[in-house]
């Protein structure tokens, strides 16, 4: 999940020590074991949007894709459209159309993972969704 957002190994595995560290120093905040899983992906996406603010003054000059590359995806070039639209969205919309479509959570679990409404889940990614068509079209890649 947060190499999702941050697209580089040593930032994600610095992401994932500190949402260790912030997972044992506040587990008595957990209220409900059953949601474990929830709780540390809402602090992964919590560190990894940090790690993204801290960075936002390093300028990339190409973002690295070596796992969609170092995988058995058979449309290469596709799939780096899809992660290249998908940069394009803001973090909200991004992490609504990860968890929804990549992750397999429902519009109440993601509404409950971020602290919004049901509402809002829904419209942020319906939204999303058709950010992501029209760039699509203009980039030719879903005709």
């Amino acid at each position: 999940m947060a190499y999702v957002y941050v697209k580089n190994k040593d930032d994600t595995l610095d992401i994932v020590q500190e949402v260790a560290y912030r997972s044992f120093k506040k587990i008595d905040t957990l209220k409900k074991p059953e949601y474990f899983k929830t709780w540390l992906i809402k602090i992964t996406i919590s560190c990894a949007i940090d790690c993204l603010r801290k960075n936002k003054k390093v300028v990339q000059l190409k973002p690295e894709y070596e796992e969609i590359i170092s995988s058995d995806v058979e449309d290469i070039p596709l799939s780096l459209s899809l992660h290249q639209l998908l940069d394009e969205l803001n973090e909200n919309e991004k992490s609504i159309v990860i968890l929804k479509f990549y992750e397999g959570y429902s519009f109440k679990e993601i509404a409950e993972l971020l602290n919004i409404p049901l509402g809002t889940s829904k419209s942020i990614l319906y939204r999303a969704l058709d950010k992501l068509r029209k760039q699509a079209k203009g980039a030719d890649i879903c005709e």
